[in-house]
């Protein structure tokens, strides 16, 4: 045998060697390795936390099935390889299966298509090419997850307003690891935390609040506070957030120490605020004018580095207002009316609350400004169009205005912010003033820690609308006159996690996976060479193995 000959067959004996070493402590040592630039099949560590906590099995139906065109069978298969990660990482068997509902029974189908809907996942339809013509499909986007007694489920398929069909794909694979970790979260969570209703200024009745409750209720129980009823700070400091809802009356220095100081004790506030008021029932004929009122927290809000301006702004993507147009026989005709104050606003900051949203509606918002405050970091979440204009009070408001064409040379500004995020360290709006006698100075603290504030000017932001023919109340982001389905109720949602927990499962819609399409030009100019790496070599290799085999066998039995 010749000196390569030798070489050769040592250095395949030790590969062989090795390959069997590996598959031997395979049985007994499991690891995963990530090589993806974007860490496409690595978890967070909340995630991780999450499944650490399973007690029992659960099992997760995925509702996309079927034969599905090139990019829907991508999001398919990024669905399934994430619950395989997540089975991976979890300390009970998570066991995946596809479900196609349309293939069910009958006398269970209808039923079981109405929960669904009631999680929130309705059917899309998915066009394709096939044999030369269009084909359409009724899917569910969705998955649904379920342990022996509880099941809830989760739509999967979401994107912004004018994404193309590969960004909206893309986006949602970026945040499978969110929505799937909090869909097992809410099966299993067995620690109800607690969100605030501040009451006692003229906030939302019950009906009004129903989606804002509908929408928290899965993660939060929802109380409602009445701040007369407090004696001290420590009395709120039970609550994950406080949410402050369309005041309408004026709240006391009591009442804005105790929210300042729960702000100073790391706490999280929600100001929903109407700087504005209009009634429109008075909309009609000559019309009203929306004048402003005081709820007394401008200083307040003032000191924490933002100021909602007196005024309204108009968009051109808007919405719609209901207005009676007359009888027919005995039915009441609604007739839907343009209607620019109602802002229909999809562009989004880049932050884990906003990405991926889809539009959010505000009714009457106001314009907001950023002041000096130190240490408070200010994050504009939400925009308007590059179509809008501010009115600044008195605002007229009448229906007769909105049959005319808009001006469009009005509409002049473009992206104002209508939300935003502070967070930091605050210093108290009492910090060198009196304190209210009745509270304990030695309890009383200048600078806050790690609080967190959202705002919005716009009371009716979380407010439910109505069925006109019902007279119901519907969950947030359900709006019956475009019959749309607003992320309203997503974005408060997802604001809700952020500021309880901003290092939760909530940071796992950072994840940002690069689109790589292929290069046409260089595909058509490389099709040979890469078809012969792909097939040929794969055979020489086997011709070569085959050949050296023999070669070994000649050599070793040839002194026989």
């Amino acid at each position: 045998m010749s000196h390569n000959t030798r070489i050769f067959f040592t250095v395949l004996l030790l590969l062989i060697g090795f390959g069997l070493v590996f598959s031997q402590l395979g049985k007994w040592l499991t690891f995963r390795w990530d090589l993806t630039e974007e860490g496409r099949y690595s978890i967070s560590d909340a995630t991780k936390a999450v499944l650490s906590d399973l007690d029992e099995p659960i099992e997760v139906e995925i509702l996309l099935t079927g034969e599905l065109p090139g990019g829907m069978r991508r999001f398919q298969q990024s669905i399934e390889q994430t619950i395989k990660t997540f089975d991976a990482y979890s300390s009970q068997p998570i066991r995946a299966f596809f479900q196609n509902p349309l293939e069910l029974p009958s006398d269970i189908q209808q039923e079981y298509i109405l929960t669904l809907s009631s999680y929130g996942i309705n059917p899309t339809n998915l066009f394709a090419s096939r044999n030369g013509g269009q084909t359409s499909r009724m899917i569910f986007p969705g998955i649904v997850v379920r342990n022996d007694d509880y099941e809830v489920g989760a739509l999967l398929l979401k994107g912004e307003k004018g994404m193309s069909p590969d960004e909206i794909l893309n986006l949602s694979i970026e945040n499978l690891e969110f929505e799937v970790a909090a869909a097992i979260k809410r099966l299993v969570s067995r620690r109800q935390r607690s969100v605030g209703l501040i009451m006692g200024h003229g906030e939302m009745d019950a009906d009004d609040g129903f989606g804002l409750v509908e929408a928290l209720s899965d993660d939060f129980e929802i109380y409602k506070v009445p701040l007369e009823q407090a004696k001290e700070v420590a009395d709120l400091l039970d609550f994950e957030a406080l949410v402050i809802a369309g005041p309408t009356e004026a709240f006391t220095l009591r009442d804005k120490y105790l929210l300042d100081q729960y702000l100073m004790y790391g706490g999280n506030i929600l100001f929903f605020i109407d700087q504005l008021a209009v009634n429109l029932k008075d909309a009609g004929g000559e019309g009203t004018v929306a004048m402003p009122f005081q709820t007394e927290l401008d200083d307040l809000l003032f000191r924490y580095g933002i100021r909602i301006n007196r005024d309204f702004i108009q968009d051109l993507n808007f919405g719609y207002h209901p207005v009676v147009a007359g009888e027919f026989g005995d039915q009441t005709q609604i007739v839907p009316l343009p209607w620019p104050f109602y802002v229909m606003a999809g562009t989004m900051a880049d932050h884990p609350i906003t990405k991926g949203l889809d539009q959010v509606q505000f009714r009457f918002v106001s314009s907001m400004d950023t002041v000096k405050a130190d240490g408070v970091r200010k994050t504009p979440l939400v925009f308007s169009s590059h179509y809008s204009k501010k009115l600044d009070a008195p605002v007229r408001v009448a229906f007769e205005d909105m049959v005319r064409e808009p001006d469009m040379a009005t509409f002049a500004a473009s992206k104002l912010p209508l939300v935003y995020l502070l967070e930091g360290t605050f210093t108290s709006y009492f910090k060198n003033r009196f304190l209210p006698e009745e509270f304990d100075a030695g309890m009383f603290r200048e600078e806050g820690s790690a609080g967190k504030l959202l705002v919005v000017g716009d009371g009716t932001f979380v407010k439910s609308m109505t069925d006109p023919l019902s007279g119901e109340s519907l969950p947030l982001g359900k709006d019956p006159i475009a019959e749309l389905e607003l992320a309203n109720r997503e974005f408060l949602q997802h604001t809700m996690q952020y500021l309880t927990d901003p290092e939760g499962i909530i940071a796992s819609r950072t994840k940002q996976f690069q689109i790589r399409p292929l290069n046409r030009i260089k595909v058509a100019n490389q099709k040979p060479f890469w078809q012969f790496v792909n097939i040929g070599i794969p055979v020489i290799l086997v011709l070569a193995m085959g050949w050296s085999t023999q070669v070994w066998r000649k050599t070793r039995y040839k002194k026989f």
